[in-house]
């Protein structure tokens, strides 16, 4: 399934800068980014179980948040960009 995940995480404090390198990292571990704090996710629903969990012992839920956008069955036929494409065929087969 694809899940686009935003988050917003309060930067004020050291400890908030940390927080939103973490989610960051985490966040590229299992898809792409392709706004400042926008993923683009091709997860399995265990993988989805496992990053939303490692996700929330990161953030505190006081001041920050995480929100999952599940794009459905024909995501692929409802993205659309406009000016210049940063980002690469997330379905594909991608070698490290």
């Amino acid at each position: 399934m694809m899940v686009l995940v935003t988050y917003d995480v309060e930067t004020v404090t050291a400890s908030g800068a940390k927080r939103l390198r973490k989610v960051a990292k985490e966040c590229q571990n299992y898809g792409q980014r392709v706004q400042n704090s926008v993923f683009e996710c091709v997860l399995t629903e265990a993988q989805f179980v496992v990053l939303r969990s490692k996700l929330s012992t990161i953030i505190k839920e006081e001041t920050d948040s995480i929100r999952f956008y599940f794009l459905g069955n024909n995501w692929n036929k409802r993205i659309e960009m406009l000016g210049k494409v940063t980002s690469f065929d997330v379905a594909s087969e991608l070698i490290i």
